[in-house]
């Protein structure tokens, strides 16, 4: 078998031409920094202040960039689809409300599917960003905030395929959403919940979301026999169970390892309290605290459950090693 090796340029293939495609859209990107402006807040205040949906629009190239703009809200926090212009003059002009905010991707052209839509989202009363390369078209007049996005030149040879204009466009739609979940104060547990299926979403779970809680927790009193401590571990099942104090706050645990190591002994064991037997100063974690902390506090411990209590020691729950299986964290 021959080793592997980076294909020769010999073909034909112009890197030369490759490398001014990206210098062309890199630039293009850079030179939006510039035009973020007070319209720019303006749009951010809209799209805040939606109490409907953010319905994202356009036809062809930039249809396709819309969608993956009202994606990326959707995902952050921001209610938000795609409407395609055609089939909404054909039909789906209802969706559009009084209270949604319409953000519309048209670069150059007079667009007609799109400016057939603004007759509807005017009489309905909904607000338009627009984004575009040409500010003074028929769409940008009538929205309500315009972004420039326009490119000195295309990344084509022929200066006719979008490319840095979509790339820009793109650019422009990722600041107005990442600007917007900042605004929002969008947590990683908040896009935790909007992503259980996926890698990023499993990785933010928090503790609190996997722990068991309320008949499901294995608590004893301080001063419980050993029978006692037993029966709760054997309902519960999970190999432990938490010793309260007086006041309420965890004070140890008791884990089937102190009841083995107890035993062997030789000790009165059936004459000890909890407290007698507890570990007094367990491993504990936050609720607030990510999953994958919790995998990482078991690893390096080498335990299999966590108690989760509060700033002020009281028992919120506890993880086990079985709860984490099951999120595929490993």
């Amino acid at each position: 078998m021959s080793d592997s090796k980076i294909p020769s340029t010999d073909a034909g293939v112009d890197l030369g031409l490759a490398r001014r495609v990206l210098e062309i859209e890199a630039a293009a990107i850079v030179a939006l920094v510039d035009r973020l402006d007070a319209r720019f807040e303006a749009a951010i205040d809209a799209l805040d202040s939606c109490t409907g949906r953010v319905i994202v629009t356009g036809m062809g190239k930039s249809g396709i960039i819309s969608r993956k703009i009202a994606a990326t809200l959707a995902s952050t926090g921001t209610p938000a689809f795609f409407l395609h212009p055609a089939e909404a003059v054909h039909g789906d002009l209802g969706v559009i409300q009084g209270d949604d905010v319409v953000v519309a991707l048209s670069y150059s052209v007079e667009t007609g599917e799109i400016l057939r839509l603004l007759e509807t989202i005017k009489r309905v009363g909904a607000r338009i960003i627009c984004l575009t390369g040409a500010p003074k078209s028929s769409l940008a007049q009538a929205a309500d905030v315009t972004l420039d996005c326009q490119v000195h030149v295309e990344a084509c040879p022929m200066n006719l395929v979008p490319t840095a204009s979509t790339t820009v466009a793109l650019a422009l739609g990722d600041a107005l959403a990442m600007t917007l979940l900042v605004r929002k104060g969008f947590r990683e547990d908040d896009f935790a919940s909007l992503h259980p299926g996926g890698g990023l979403g499993k990785r933010l779970l928090r503790v609190d979301r996997l722990m068991h809680v309320g008949s499901d927790l294995p608590t004893v009193d301080d001063g419980d026999t050993l029978t006692a401590v037993v029966r709760e571990m054997s309902d519960k099942g999970l190999g432990m169970a938490c010793v309260l104090g007086a006041d309420g706050r965890l004070a140890g645990v008791i884990t089937d390892g102190d009841l083995r190591r107890n035993l062997a002994s030789g000790d009165k064991l059936l004459e000890r309290t909890a407290g007698q037997l507890m570990t007094t100063a367990p491993q504990t974690i936050a609720p607030s605290a990510l999953a994958a902390q919790a995998l990482q506090v078991m690893e390096t411990r080498q335990i299999t459950s966590l108690v989760v209590v509060d700033d002020d020691r009281r028992l919120q729950g506890v993880v086990h090693l079985h709860d984490l299986w099951r999120t595929e964290l490993f």
